[in-house]
């Protein structure tokens, strides 16, 4: 009789817990997001309960059970903080402090802790946002997991079900942030590593707006000589200043791409100059000054046009170090030696440059044709960079932006962001691939084309990585772009064993599921280590590593 009554006891209790996480529809939802070291908090956590508007339970929220199991070294977290709103959108740290903070404690060396506190729940829907503090010693690299395994609710415990992906998030720093350095945006990023393993982030130092040319932009760099854990100093590395006698909003450089020669150890930075503006009509405008408000840039209208001279078409340069980044020669011009006169562009294409066997160095460049429609192909340089020569237009497809690797038969991949994917969602939605065996005089369609590799139309970083497997020399294509055809969100690390011929899903590494500017880029930090720099959710650029050991064996 007794063992009836008991179980009709935890039935009833069973079914009034049921009842609750029912009735105030309770959920959470998990988010990978980088870990910023520098941000004071990050959230990884939404727990949602909705209130009935006729409830009359009075109800208050008393504790939070959360776990840390999963972790890569939870030593990693200072502490675990909650906070409460009423706004279903993420919580960024600017909005932390307009927000009730429901509980605070400090990790323990438990995987399970205890946020205590005291939230009344009003009708409608009720937020809590769960997140970690980390230590300033917090490795990059390293995976914070999070997750809210039940949730008090007037005296009774309630385990919340979740939604939407559930993984761990991984701890990074942010190499650029707002207005860091009275730079207003830091955008267009691209990263390559030195001879001697400093880590070299370029990107445009947008000082007054976030836009593009034509404006106040300098081509700059940060340098990491401890593998992306800290960065040093802004450099700036192209800057025309007031040249012509025009404001430096008029002397734009934007849209850097990094080239390290493996033979020497020079590196070269590609950018591009816009002197002046062209109106609407590709017609240099006349008495420019600080004051002056109008706007136009190189892929705009005719905003730059056939010729070579500063008032007709924008500007190739390229700057050179032959120090490992720490220092920069002048920016040499090499619009001449490589533009058709007859072309209204001819630009580098931001991210990094790549080396064949052979020595050959090559930028991926983009540029306009003779009737202004946009094309991607390649520059190269056989002599370390004396002297550049330019490939004829891949496709016929309007594609800009893109990326390169040499193949292991010799030839030339390009990887390309594609504008006749606007607005194709589904099927149909890829990004352009061709193939080259000649340096660019003729291309070939790869079979991928346009089908393997989804985009929003958004630069992405196509990566060659070489590593060591029993002694013996190994490689695998690396690829990044945002991972959806309607937003910049959804930044995905994808691995290819077979150059590019599948992508396989498993091997997929969400970093950052938020929105972003979307650009990336990658680099080899050492055989087992990738770095990627890409413009994500929780800072302008962000820096993370992944291990790819349990990945590539």
């Amino acid at each position: 009789m007794k063992v009836i009554i008991c179980f009709s006891c935890l039935l009833l209790l069973f079914t009034s817990y049921n009842s609750l996480a029912q009735d105030y529809h309770l959920a959470q939802k998990y988010f990978t997001v980088p870990i910023i070291k520098q941000k004071s908090f990050v959230s990884l956590v939404r727990l949602k309960l909705n209130v009935p508007e006729n409830d009359t339970l009075n109800a208050f929220v008393t504790q939070i059970k959360v776990s840390t199991a999963g972790s890569s070294n939870s030593s990693d977290i200072l502490g675990i903080r909650a906070y409460c709103n009423t706004d279903s959108t993420y919580l960024f740290e600017e909005r932390i402090f307009q927000s009730a903070l429901f509980s605070s404690t400090e990790k323990s060396s438990a995987d399970t802790l205890l946020l205590n506190g005291n939230l009344r729940l009003k009708p409608g829907d009720n937020y809590v946002w769960v997140g970690v503090v980390l230590k300033p010693s917090a490795q990059i690299g390293n995976m914070i997991a999070l997750s809210a395994q039940s949730i008090t609710i007037n005296n009774q415990s309630v385990t919340i079900p979740f939604y939407g992906i559930k993984q761990p998030s991984r701890i990074a720093t942010a190499v650029r942030t707002y207005l860091q350095d009275n730079v207003h945006t830091s955008r267009i990023p691209g990263i390559a590593t030195a001879k001697n393993g400093d880590l070299l982030a370029v990107f445009d130092a947008r000082y007054n707006a976030g836009r593009d040319l034509q404006g106040d932009i300098d081509i700059a760099l940060c340098r990491s000589t401890d593998k992306g854990n800290t960065w040093l100093p802004i450099q700036r590395v192209i800057d025309m200043g007031r040249w012509g006698g025009l404001p430096e909003k008029f002397n734009g450089v934007s849209d850097a791409c990094i080239l390290v020669d493996n033979k020497t150890g020079n590196i070269f930075i590609a950018g591009l100059w816009m002197h002046g503006v062209l109106d609407d009509n590709g017609k240099w405008v006349e008495g420019l000054s600080d004051t002056s408000k109008i706007w136009n840039h190189q892929w705009k209208n005719k905003g730059s046009q056939p010729g070579f001279e500063p008032k007709q078409t924008a500007q190739f340069l390229i700057a050179k170090s032959v120090d490992n980044g720490k220092t920069w020669s002048k920016p040499v011009n090499i619009t001449t030696m490589c533009k058709k006169e007859e072309w209204w562009l001819f630009a580098p294409a931001p991210g990094c440059g790549f080396n064949l066997n052979n020595g050959i160095l090559v930028f991926p460049t983009q540029g306009r044709d003779r009737t202004g429609k946009p094309f991607s192909n390649i520059t190269y340089s056989k002599d370390g960079g004396k002297t550049w020569e330019t490939s004829n237009p891949a496709v016929s497809d309007s594609t800009t932006e893109c990326a390169g690797v040499q193949l292991s038969d010799g030839s030339i991949m390009l990887n390309m962001r594609t504008n006749a994917n606007y607005g194709v969602v589904g099927k149909g939605n890829g990004r352009t691939v061709v193939t080259t065996n000649d340096l660019g005089k003729t291309w070939t369609v790869h079979t991928t084309s346009r089908s393997a590799l989804p985009e929003p139309v958004c630069m992405a970083s196509l990566y060659k990585h070489h590593y060591l497997k029993n002694g013996k020399k190994q490689s695998v294509l690396l690829f990044s772009n945002p991972n959806s055809t309607t937003a910049r969100n959804q930044i995905t690390l994808k691995v290819s064993f077979d150059e590019g011929n599948t992508w396989p899903s498993e091997k997929y590494i969400l970093l950052d599921e938020l929105k972003g500017a979307g650009y990336s880029f990658i680099t080899s930090v050492d055989d087992e280590t990738i770095g990627i720099i890409y413009e994500g959710s929780q800072a302008q650029l962000i820096f993370q590593q992944i291990n790819l050991k349990k990945i590539i064996e």
